[in-house]
């Protein structure tokens, strides 16, 4: 059965996939709302909010709702990313109806009690300090930050502690008002669910979002440059990025391919040269960033400092070898991986979910597998080269975290990645 659209007289989109051999539902509010859509002074606030949502109701304590869902079996969570936050729950079927009306409850109904926010800031700063100290975390942080430098696009999810610190509960209540608009959000349902039920329970439930649209974000601009930060640790933790694109570019899918065949894989080519036969690293591996308007490409690798910058040359006679040539085998090998990715993730609940209220909040409409699937059986080899081109010839974000004071200065390593200097 094809998924269902209705469109609320509010603007709230509502998208079901009914899985009749399903006993249970996967369900939420996708909010097209992120740490892209906050002030530098108000960075941190999306996912502090998040937090707070499951904190206490007009008629339900923090302990209520964990008990209501998991007297049932069920789950509930949320997440915060650059573009959309979501809240989300897993029930059986017959308990599909709870999960939605506490979902409109917490969102629609939280309080967010001073005594609760004093806590929860104190969680999420123990998360922001947890993130500094993994390196193979943090160093991602310090890539967006140089990759999109004084944008919204290039500061962290968590925000900063010193932001966290100072957030009120109406800082919170104007955030919401202001940017959680019905036309701005899809609610989704996937599983053993009945279309003209779930959009009867919203229509009664989701009542209080206002229908104009949220304020138009600004392009972010891609810059690119060079951060390192000296840490003693046991390895060096590095991140080479590009300009990429958008979801809707004509290229997405070709760079998929490409980042498959260059290092997603186990059988890809830096994995095999750089990791098996050379032994430079325990982890190596590429892959796209995109956002609506615009993307990135990386390659990560942690090394021991001694191999930093050898590294750094095996890098690049990937990325010069990747522009010249690919064989129809890896081609082949990688539409195989993909197609077979997008077909064994939709015999989950979860993930049917997911892809369907972020393609409602991106293309205004789901895309068929059969569709995706001739996309991908329509690359051709010249693509990739083409793709590759166009990634690896744009300005070079460079981010290292560790002992890095023996690695190649900024121009040596855009010339090692046969990157124009610019």
């Amino acid at each position: 059965m094809k998924p269902e659209i209705t469109t609320l007289d509010n603007g709230i989109r509502i998208v079901t996939d009914n899985m009749p051999q399903a006993e249970s539902v996967s369900l939420g509010m996708w909010v097209n709302v992120g740490s892209r859509n906050e002030e530098e002074s108000t960075n941190g606030i999306s996912h502090l909010l998040e937090h707070m949502a499951f904190k206490g109701t007009t008629t339900r304590t923090f302990k209520d709702i964990d008990e209501e869902i998991e007297n049932l079996g069920g789950s509930i969570n949320a997440y915060t990313s650059r573009e959309e936050t979501a809240y989300y729950a897993k029930m059986l079927k017959e308990d599909a109806s709870t999960a939605l009306e506490i979902i409109g409850d917490i969102l629609q109904h939280s309080t967010f009690p001073d005594k609760e926010l004093k806590k929860e800031k104190t969680v999420i700063i123990q998360e922001i300090n947890q993130s500094y100290d993994t390196p193979d975390e943090h160093v991602f942080d310090l890539y967006q930050e140089v990759a999109f430098p004084d944008q919204a696009l290039g500061r962290p999810i968590a925000g900063l502690s010193e932001n966290i610190n100072k957030f009120t509960r109406s800082d919170i209540q104007n955030y919401i008002s202001e940017q959680y608009q019905a036309s701005n959000m899809v609610f989704s349902a996937a599983g053993n669910v009945k279309h003209e039920e779930i959009v009867r329970l919203a229509e009664d439930i989701f009542t209080v979002f206002p229908k104009q649209d949220k304020r138009a974000l600004s392009v972010p601009v891609y810059k690119g440059g060079d951060i390192r930060k000296e840490r003693d640790i046991e390895q060096l933790q590095l991140v080479f990025g590009f300009k990429g694109f958008s979801y809707k570019d004509e290229d997405y899918y070709a760079a998929n391919i490409m980042a498959i065949i260059l290092g997603n894989s186990t059988t890809s080519r830096m994995y095999q040269e750089i990791r098996e036969k050379r032994g430079l690293v325990y982890s190596i591996y590429s892959y796209p960033t995109f956002y609506r308007d615009t993307g990135l490409f990386s390659i990560y690798a942690g090394t021991s400092e001694e191999n930093g910058n050898e590294l750094i040359e095996a890098v690049g006679e990937e990325i010069k070898k990747i522009t010249e040539y690919i064989t129809p085998e890896e081609l082949c090998r990688a539409k195989a991986q993909m197609k077979a990715n997008i077909l064994m993730s939709l015999e989950s609940s979860s993930f049917r979910c997911d892809k369907n209220a972020r393609q409602m909040l991106i293309f205004n409409r789901l895309l068929d597998s059969s569709e995706m699937r001739e996309k991908i059986d329509n690359i051709r080899g010249e693509d990739i080269l083409k793709v590759s081109e166009r990634i690896f010839s744009s300005a070079l974000t460079f981010a290292a975290l560790g002992r890095t004071k023996g690695l190649k200065d900024s121009d040596s390593i855009r010339k090692a990645l046969s990157i124009s200097l610019v």
